[in-house]
């Protein structure tokens, strides 16, 4: 009997997460023990964010032909050996150097989530996809508590716990992943729409962007959504560089530990939201409702952000803005998905990827400029006006998406 690919690709995407979210609290501060500045430090996101923009098309691709778990492979193979550059840095071109690397070989969720269209039944991907909603949760609540713990031993000691952390999830999908046929072998002479998910676009492809750019209903919610990455890119390329500079707790500013169970403490809002509230909140009041509550919480949480003195005023905030991410991201991502058509979906949700990317290039240098500058309180209010703003195209992204939405399911 065949093995389902489920329990090793939940496993694989914790493990993968675990590494990601116990690097995010650390490393602009880290990248200031070699003498970067704010805006310097700033850069790092959006280092990685390009070579992940250029190569993740790429990696779809080379997943399409040669299979989707020999390409995993490579791909966490590279993120292992990006993560101990990192904990082996001597100075700041090492730092840079991991994050190049692993940008270029980021592909671990796509790759993941397309192995799971090929292998689960239409019917089930739903649940399947669920699974990777709930590794996120755990990974965004573990990760950054494991680097409140760890960077007492040192900067180093968090990122060697994430490179261990990866070369478990290389043992994962060496031993508990069932080998596949490439897609295109198994559809061959059937073309580009026989693909679970459809055709990849790389990342020059502009021109057959644009075309979905043309659907006004799909456009706007795109626009909606890359003013939700935008906001929430600002805020998560500052915080660590705003904390260290404002926040204080117990006679110190914040140092990696305060930050990371900063980070945590939203990761447990997440996991509730998405463990089982999201579902009964959009079957009560609708996504585009569910969105727009989203928008406006997290708007309401980054302005707190900026009148942040105490540490209950932090919490209020870290929980009004968390609850707001976590609803906005898959409610717009659902209404994206209904209305692209089958063959379409592995398009629209690159080009879902390739906005994210694109928010990360060129919202954590302004924070890190912002910073720098001594304008925490304003950066903390430019991510909440981003946010208001994504409130106010509901009616041409969310609330008109729905509509279109219930008019097809209706049709």
């Amino acid at each position: 009997m065949r093995r389902s690919p489920l329990l090793p690709i939940f496993l694989i995407v914790l493990v993968d997460v675990l590494g990601l979210t116990i690097v995010i609290p650390l490393l602009a501060i880290y990248s200031e023990s070699f003498g970067a500045s704010p805006t310097v430090a700033s850069l790092l996101i959006p280092t990685f964010a390009v070579c992940q923009l250029v190569a993740g098309p790429v990696l779809g691709r080379l997943s399409d032909r040669h299979g989707r778990r020999p390409i995993l492979l490579i791909s966490q193979v590279g993120t292992l050996i990006g993560f101990i550059m990192l904990a082996e840095a001597t100075s700041l071109w090492m730092v840079f150097a991991g994050r190049a690397l692993d940008g270029l070989t980021a592909g671990n969720l796509a790759v993941a989530q397309a192995y799971i269209a090929d292998h689960t039944p239409p019917e089930r991907r739903a649940r399947a996809f669920g699974l990777i909603g709930i590794a996120f949760g755990l990974g965004f609540l573990v990760g950054p508590a494991v680097t409140a713990w760890l960077s007492g031993y040192g900067y180093s000691a968090p990122f060697w716990a994430a490179a261990s952390l990866s070369g478990l999830s290389i043992m994962g999908t060496w031993f508990l992943l069932p080998r596949d046929l490439p897609p295109a072998a198994v559809t061959a002479g059937a073309g580009d729409a026989a693909l679970p998910g459809g055709k990849r676009l790389g990342v020059l492809d502009w021109a057959q962007y644009v075309e979905y750019f043309r659907r006004p209903v799909l456009r706007g919610l795109l626009v909606q959504f890359f003013v939700y990455m935008f906001a929430f890119t600002l805020f998560t390329g500052g915080f660590a560089l705003f904390a260290e500079r404002h926040l204080m707790w117990d006679g110190h500013y914040f140092t990696p530990r305060e930050i990371g169970f900063t980070f945590a403490g939203a990761g447990m809002v997440a996991l509730v939201v998405q463990g089982g509230l999201m579902g009964r909140l959009v079957a009560r009041f609708g996504e585009h409702r569910i969105a727009a509550a989203g928008f406006v919480t997290l708007a309401a949480g980054y302005v707190v952000l900026g009148l942040t003195e105490t540490i209950a005023v932090l919490a209020l905030s870290t929980a009004l803005s968390a609850f707001g991410g976590s609803v906005v991201r898959p409610t717009i991502t659902s209404l994206v998905t209904q209305l692209a058509a089958r063959h379409e979906q592995g398009v629209v949700l690159g080009l879902t990827q390739s906005l994210s990317s694109m928010a990360a290039i060129m919202a954590p240098p302004i924070a890190g400029l912002l910073i720098e500058h001594d304008q925490g309180r304003t950066w903390a209010w430019l991510a909440a006006g981003v946010a208001a703003i994504g409130f106010l195209l509901a009616p041409i992204g969310t609330a008109r998406a729905h509509r279109r939405a219930k008019d097809q399911g209706a049709g």
